[in-house]
């Protein structure tokens, strides 16, 4: 049996390799769906697992692909199915079943079972079933399955349903222990306030220091969290792999093993972070050294084999939230993570009238222009990660806005926007 794996990470795509090699079959992996076309096409395999959200062309759009001119061969989709729609696109594209990540192996080894087992069964509807046209919301899909495969298709959703259902249960007992802290710090500073009950203006100045304390500290949780989750999904990842090819390829398994201590730096990195922070605790915005701000961001990160410059001239600051120094250690990651092709990464600093820009750019894959925006928003950060949501949440704390203006396939263009009273620099370096 031959399978063949589409997907953009090169460690989900060899974990899902592994467990596939492991139950026998002849694996073959495509880095996007244009790639797995001109793979099939070479040589048609027995069934597809592809990620949804890839460069190029999207899972959803290959299955559709595939099913057109491919229709014997079946398609799971591997997804984190944050959206009930993402269903109802799966059902529209063709999709025969979903795996949800992190991928579990018994759970790759079910649904490819009954998938195949499908495959083989002659459809009750026929070879050809009748349009569906289905509403959901504000959106019609149109559905060509038939009943045993749209049936098939909703249970294999149920197991994601479950899993979800248990981190949302997990993320409300974190909420309500962080809103018994935020609340305890809330009595502490209300009986501050009315020991200053005559300072009207002193206590004016106490409740902006509140909503800006509680307002840092969740940027704080969130930054934290998010990067931590994103870390040791990684060093699980290398480990998994370390512990699989231990017997067989011991030397690519002590390589996975030396990928994760790095990444186990790392972590260690961002726990140091938080520590700083403490000391700072809700400080207003301070005068930072850009220069400065771009060496520091490499404690954070492993630039490996790619080039950092930084063209910044020295004693030039910005007045930020100190959350700023993760900002561009994020920037940098970004680049190292999402570039593909990166070799260098490189920050500046020009002047637009009486506002400066800091630009961060690299000479990577580059973004899609339709992703420009999507990339800063909430929804999208649920899938790719969160730090440049936040990142515009710490820049916007003093005025700060962000943007992304480089040309797919060239490299991404971060353009940091400073109003006027942000930026200070010595009379020499203001160009």
């Amino acid at each position: 049996m031959s399978a063949l794996v589409v997907e953009d990470s090169r460690t989900q795509a060899e974990l899902i390799r592994h467990i596939l090699e492991k139950d026998g079959y002849d694996v073959t992996l495509a880095e996007d769906g244009i790639r797995a076309i001109q793979r099939i096409e070479e040589s048609r395999p027995d069934i597809v697992l592809s990620d949804i959200v890839m460069p190029n062309m999207d899972g959803y759009e290959l299955c559709r692909q595939i099913k057109q001119n491919f229709p014997e061969i079946p398609v799971i989709l591997v997804t984190n199915l944050f959206d009930p729609a993402d269903v109802m696109k799966g059902l529209a594209s063709g999709a025969d079943s979903f795996i949800v990540k992190p991928v579990d192996p018994e759970l790759v080894y079910s649904q490819i079972e009954a998938v195949l087992r499908t495959a083989r069964e002659p459809d009750p509807d026929g070879a050809q079933p009748a349009k569906l046209e289905i509403p959901f919301a504000g959106s019609t899909y149109t559905i060509t399955a038939g009943r045993r495969r749209i049936v098939n298709t909703l249970l294999s959703t149920y197991t994601v349903a479950v899993a979800k259902n248990t981190e949302l249960q997990e993320a409300q007992e974190q909420l309500h222990a962080l809103n018994d802290r935020l609340r305890e710090a809330v009595e502490d500073l209300s009986r501050t306030n009315e020991r200053l009950a005559a300072e009207n203006r002193e206590r004016r100045r106490v409740e902006k220091a509140l909503a800006d304390a509680n307002r840092k500290l969740q940027l704080m949780a969130s930054i934290t969290r998010h990067d931590l989750l994103n870390q040791l999904a990684a060093l699980w990842g290398y480990l998994d792999l370390a512990r699989a090819m231990r017997k067989t390829e011991p030397t690519a398994a002590w390589n996975n093993v030396e990928s994760a201590g790095k990444i186990a730096n790392r972590i260690s990195n961002t726990v140091q972070f938080t520590a700083e922070y403490q000391k700072i605790g809700s400080t207003s915005p301070t005068w930072q050294e850009i220069r400065t701000l771009v060496k520091r961001s490499e404690q954070y990160i492993s630039l490996d084999q790619v080039t950092l410059k930084n063209a910044v001239p020295e004693g030039v600051e910005v007045y930020a939230d100190p959350l700023i120094e993760k900002v561009f250690s994020n920037l940098v990651e970004n680049a190292l993570r999402y570039g593909k092709t990166t070799t260098s990464i490189t920050f500046s600093l020009k002047r637009d009238g009486t506002a400066w820009i800091i630009v961060c750019e690299d000479d990577g894959a580059g973004i899609p222009y339709d992703e420009k925006e999507k990339i800063f928003t909430y929804a999208h950060g649920m899938n790719t990660g969160l730090g440049l949501f936040l990142a515009r949440e710490v820049l916007a704390i003093t005025g700060i806005t962000i943007r992304e203006t480089g040309k797919p396939g060239k490299g991404a263009r971060f353009e940091l926007l400073c109003p006027a009273g942000v930026i200070r620099a010595p009379e020499q370096n203001i160009g």
